[in-house]
C-alpha cells in the first residue's frame, strides 16, 4: 500500500486520527484546553518558515538568520532588562543551563579543552542548588556533564528566619568554605526567582556578592522573572538583572505554542561560547529564534506586557479574597505582588481543651492530633481536586511542599495565557471554595466521633485510613462457625458488598464507595464527605443493622440449603418404604405384566389411599399430607418469623433525608411540632369517641354521638339476625352434602 506512496489527503487524514484517535468530536474538543489564536498561529507558522527559508541559498541564509538572531535577542534584554546579554534558543528549558555549566568549566579550567577530565581530578568542581529546586534538575546536571554526584551539592532552605522555601545564604557561606579548604572548586550557584512549589525568591542580591566573593557564576530561573517587563518589580526580582544568566519559558507566560526556551548569558570570550555549544556557525541552528521573532512582533511591547500584567492581577484578586476567608492559609513570598499563590485548608482545634492537649502529650497523644499533618494533607489535596475539576479555567493544581505539606497552587503566569482564566473564573473558583470549606470543617469534626461511635458498636470495625478524605472507614465484622480463612475471607466481602449496596440505595446524601482504586482496603465501605447536620449515631446504627439482617439473611440461606437437603433424602427414604408395602399388600402375581392386569380385572384391589409429606419451608421439616386427604382442606401450617427490620423507625419532618439530624432552632418549632403529632394521632384513632364525658357537650358532638351509637345498634342486629338464619336442619344438609361429594 505505501510503495506508491499517498495523496495529501489521505496523510492529513491520518493525522487527525492520529491527534484524536477513535472518540467522537464532541469528546476530543474537551482535551484541547488551549485555544490556539493568532499569536498562536504566528508561532506555528515560523516553523514552517523556518523549512522554507532553510533552502535559500547560503549567503541570503547568513544574512536573513543573523538579522533575525539579533532582533529577537535585542528585543529580549530590553524587555527584561538585562543589559548587554547574549542568547541561547533551545527546546528543553534545563538544556540553556547545561550550556552555562560548560561555558563556566571552560572557563575555569583553561586545559579542559586539551586534557578533557583529567584536570578535574586535581579540584573536583561543585555545583549548588536550592534544595527547592525542580526535582531530579542536579542529577540530569550531573548526567549530561559526565560528573559524578557528589559534584552536587544541594543547600537546605532557612528553617529559623525568612521565607522557608529560600536558600539559606549563611549555610550556603560554610559549606563553600569547607569546600575550599578541601581542595574542591566552587563552579556554579543555581538560584530561583519563583520556586517550582511556592514561587518564592531567593535573596539574589546577597548570593550575588557571595558568588562574587568566591568566583562563581550564578544562573537565575523561575516564574517571577517575567515580572522583570513590567512597571513594577519588586526589589528581590530586580537583582536577577545583575546575575550571569538566566532561563525564560515565554511559552507558557504568553501561551505561545512550539516556542523554545531562552537563556540570555553574557560572557566575553566567543570562542568559549561556540566550544560550549552556546553558539553555533550553522545558519539552520539559528532558525530556532525565528517562531519567537514572529510571535513578539505580532503582539508588541505593549501587549508583552498586558498579558504578564492580566496574570498578576489575577493572582492579587485570589490573595485578596483568600484574606477574608477563614480556615484558609496562605504561604505567598509578597502579598502585595505575589505571582504565585499557594493556600491550603488549616483548622486550628480551638474548641478543645488545650491542657488536656498537654496532658495528653505526656502519655498518648490523641490520633487526630498526632496525624494531623497526613489527615491535612489528605484534605487538601480532595479539595485541589475538587477545584480543579469544578474550575477547571482557573488552571489550579496541587502541589507538595516540604514544610507546609500538601498544598493548592495557583500560578497564572505559567496557564492563564494558556488557557484563558480571566478575573471571572478567580471569583467562581472563590465561591467555590466557600463552599467547600463548610464539608471539610463538618467532615473533621464528626470524624472523632464516628470513630468513636463505631468502636462501641458491636459487629463494626473501624479501620483507620488517613489516606481517604471523608467521614471514615468501616468494616461489618462477620461472625464465622470455624470457617476456614478462604470461606470467611468470600463471605465477609459477599457481606459487605451487599451493605454497600444497601446504603447507596437509602435515600441520604452521603456517598458510599469501595475506596480508592489502588491502596485501599478490602471489604470495606467508604463514607465520603458529610455535611455538618450529620447524625453520626444514626449512620453507624443503620450500618449496623443493615449487616446484621445481611448476615441473618446469608444464615438463613445457608440453613435452608441444608434442611432441604435433609428433606430431599428423607423423601426419597419414604418413597422407597412406600413402594415396599405396596409390594407387600398386592403380592407378587400382581406384579407380573399380563397375569397382574387379568387378576386385577377379576379380582380388584382396593388399597387405602395414603397421603405423602410436604416440605414445609417455614419450620424446614416434613409434614404429612394425610390431614389434606381426610379434611380434603390445606392447613394453613405455621405462621412464618416476621423479616428481621431495622430498628430505626426515625420519625422525620416532611422532605428531611435519612442521616439527618432535626433543626434545633427554637423551642417553639419543638412545640409546634409536638402539638401537630398530636392532632395526627387524634385523627387516626380507631375507637370512637366517647358518648358522655364530665364536660358539656355541643349540638354538634351530640348529634354525631347519636349517630355512632344507631349504627353500633344496628350492626349487631344485623349479626344476630344472620346466626339465627342458620338452624342446626341446614347444617346437617350441608355435611350430608360434603359426604356424598
Amino acid at each position: 500500500r505505501y510503495a506508491s506512496g499517498q495523496d495529501m489527503v489521505s496523510i492529513l487524514q491520518l493525522v487527525q486520527n492520529l491527534m484524536h484517535g477513535e472518540e467522537e468530536e464532541e469528546t476530543s474538543q474537551a482535551y484541547r484546553l488551549q485555544n490556539v489564536g493568532e499569536q498562536g498561529h504566528m508561532a506555528l507558522l515560523g516553523h514552517s518558515l523556518a523549512a522554507y527559508i532553510s533552502v535559500l541559498d547560503r549567503e541570503r541564509l547568513r544574512k536573513l538568520t543573523t538579522r533575525i538572531l539579533s532582533d529577537t535577542t535585542l528585543w529580549l534584554c530590553r524587555l527584561f532588562r538585562y543589559e548587554n546579554g547574549s542568547a541561547y534558543y533551545h527546546e528543553d528549558d534545563r538544556e540553556g543551563l547545561l550550556k552555562i555549566c560548560r561555558l563556566v568549566i571552560h572557563t575555569r579550567y583553561e586545559d579542559y579543552t586539551i586534557e578533557g577530565f583529567n584536570v578535574l581530578y586535581t579540584k573536583q568542581p561543585v555545583i549548588y542548588i536550592s534544595s527547592a529546586a525542580r526535582t531530579g534538575l542536579g542529577q540530569a546536571l550531573c548526567n549530561q556533564l559526565g560528573l559524578p554526584l557528589s559534584c552536587m551539592c544541594r543547600v537546605p532552605c532557612n528553617t529559623m528566619f525568612g521565607s522557608q522555601h529560600q536558600m539559606d545564604v549563611a549555610l550556603l557561606d560554610r559549606v563553600i568554605k569547607d569546600d575550599v579548604e578541601s581542595g574542591k572548586l566552587p563552579l556554579l550557584l543555581v538560584a530561583n526567582a519563583g520556586t517550582p512549589g511556592a514561587g518564592h525568591t531567593d535573596k539574589l542580591g546577597r548570593l550575588k556578592e557571595l558568588c562574587e566573593q568566591y568566583n562563581m557564576w550564578l544562573h537565575v530561573e523561575g516564574v517571577n522573572l517575567a515580572t522583570l517587563a513590567l512597571g513594577y518589580v519588586s526589589s528581590s526580582v530586580l537583582a536577577a538583572t545583575k546575575c550571569d544568566s538566566m532561563t525564560l519559558t515565554l511559552g507558557s507566560w504568553l501561551g505561545l505554542p512550539a516556542v523554545p526556551a531562552v537563556t540570555l548569558y553574557r560572557h566575553e570570550d566567543p570562542s568559549l561560547s561556540l566550544a560550549a555549544g552556546l553558539t553555533s556557525s550553522q545558519p539552520v541552528e539559528k532558525l530556532r529564534a525565528l517562531p519567537l521573532w514572529l510571535s513578539l512582533q505580532y503582539l508588541g511591547h505593549d501587549g508583552i506586557v498586558e498579558r504578564i500584567k492580566h496574570a498578576s492581577q489575577l493572582s492579587q484578586r485570589l490573595l485578596e479574597n483568600l484574606k477574608n476567608l477563614d480556615f484558609i492559609k496562605t504561604s505567598v513570598e509578597d502579598e502585595l505582588s505575589s505571582p504565585v499563590v499557594v493556600f491550603k485548608f488549616f483548622w486550628q482545634y480551638s474548641n478543645r481543651d488545650q491542657t488536656s492537649h498537654a496532658a495528653q502529650a505526656s502519655t498518648i497523644q490523641h490520633p487526630i492530633i498526632s496525624n494531623e499533618r497526613h489527615i491535612y494533607d489528605t484534605f487538601n489535596q480532595w479539595l485541589g481536586e475538587q477545584l480543579a475539576q469544578l474550575v477547571p479555567a482557573s488552571g489550579v493544581d496541587v502541589v507538595e511542599l516540604e514544610d507546609e505539606g500538601t498544598c493548592v497552587r495557583f500560578s497564572p503566569l505559567m496557564t492563564s495565557a494558556v488557557i484563558g482564566t480571566e478575573i471571572q473564573d478567580v471569583d467562581q473558583l472563590v465561591d467555590c471554595l466557600k463552599m467547600k470549606i463548610p464539608v471539610l470543617t463538618s467532615t473533621l469534626q464528626l470524624r472523632e466521633e464516628f470513630e468513636q461511635e463505631v468502636r462501641r458498636t458491636v459487629g463494626l470495625l473501624y479501620i483507620e485510613d488517613l489516606s481517604w478524605p471523608g467521614l471514615g472507614v468501616v468494616r461489618y465484622n462477620y461472625h464465622s462457625d470455624g470457617k476456614n480463612d478462604d470461606k470467611q475471607e468470600k463471605e465477609l466481602e459477599k457481606i459487605n458488598t451487599e451493605l454497600l449496596k444497601k446504603l447507596n440505595e437509602l435515600e441520604s446524601d452521603l456517598t458510599f464507595s469501595l475506596g480508592p482504586e489502588f491502596g485501599g482496603q478490602k471489604n470495606c465501605v467508604y463514607i465520603g464527605m458529610v455535611a455538618e447536620d450529620l447524625d453520626v449515631s444514626e449512620l453507624v446504627e443503620t450500618i449496623a443493622a443493615t449487616g446484621r439482617e445481611i448476615e441473618e439473611n446469608s444464615r438463613l440461606l445457608e440453613n435452608m440449603t441444608e434442611v432441604v437437603r435433609k428433606g430431599i433424602q428423607e423423601a426419597q427414604l419414604q418413597l422407597q418404604k412406600a413402594n415396599e408395602e405396596r409390594l407387600l399388600e398386592e403380592g407378587l402375581l400382581r406384579q407380573i405384566p399380563v397375569v397382574g392386569s387379568v387378576l386385577n380385572w377379576f379380582s380388584p384391589f382396593q388399597a387405602s389411599p395414603k397421603g405423602r409429606t410436604t416440605f414445609n419451608l417455614t419450620a424446614g421439616s416434613l409434614e404429612s399430607t394425610e390431614s389434606t386427604y381426610v379434611s380434603k382442606a390445606q392447613g394453613t401450617g405455621t405462621t412464618p418469623p416476621p423479616t428481621p427490620t431495622s430498628s430505626l423507625a426515625k420519625q422525620r419532618l416532611p422532605g428531611q433525608k435519612i442521616f439527618k439530624r432535626s433543626l434545633r432552632s427554637s423551642d417553639a418549632f419543638s412545640e409546634t411540632s409536638s402539638v401537630s403529632h398530636c392532632d395526627d394521632l387524634e385523627k387516626v384513632d380507631p375507637r370512637p369517641p366517647p358518648l358522655f364525658t364530665g364536660q358539656e357537650q355541643g349540638p354538634l358532638e351530640t348529634e354525631k354521638a347519636e349517630e355512632q351509637k344507631e349504627v353500633a345498634q344496628a350492626t349487631k342486629t344485623d349479626t344476630e339476625d344472620i346466626q339465627s338464619d342458620k338452624s342446626p336442619r341446614d347444617c346437617t344438609k350441608v355435611e350430608d352434602q360434603e359426604g356424598q361429594r
